[in-house]
């Protein structure tokens, strides 16, 4: 079952369970529409997986399946990562 991280890993914004700006790769990092497609060209910095529209769990499945609290922010890699794929598109 997806963990539905509660926010960006690059900018910290949050994303509740039922927003559709929420991007995950196959490990389910979990990044905001804006920085996976400016910031990460939709590949993420951890796996190099594609970064895909996150599913939204039905509202009445939240309450036995609650999303995740645990915040992950990584500003770092997410740096790195738009450095690398500004010199490949140099």
């Amino acid at each position: 079952m997806l963990q539905l991280r509660p926010n960006c890993e690059c900018c910290n914004l949050d994303l509740p369970p039922e927003a559709a700006n929420a991007r995950i790769c196959s490990f389910e990092c979990t990044f905001c529409a804006d920085c996976a497609g400016i910031r990460l060209g939709g590949c993420c910095p951890n796996c190099g997986g594609e970064l895909l529209a996150r599913p939204r769990r039905p509202a009445d499945k939240l309450a036995r399946f609650p999303a995740s609290t645990e915040r992950v922010h990584k500003p770092q890699g997410c740096g790195a990562a738009a450095a690398a794929a500004a010199a490949a598109a140099a």
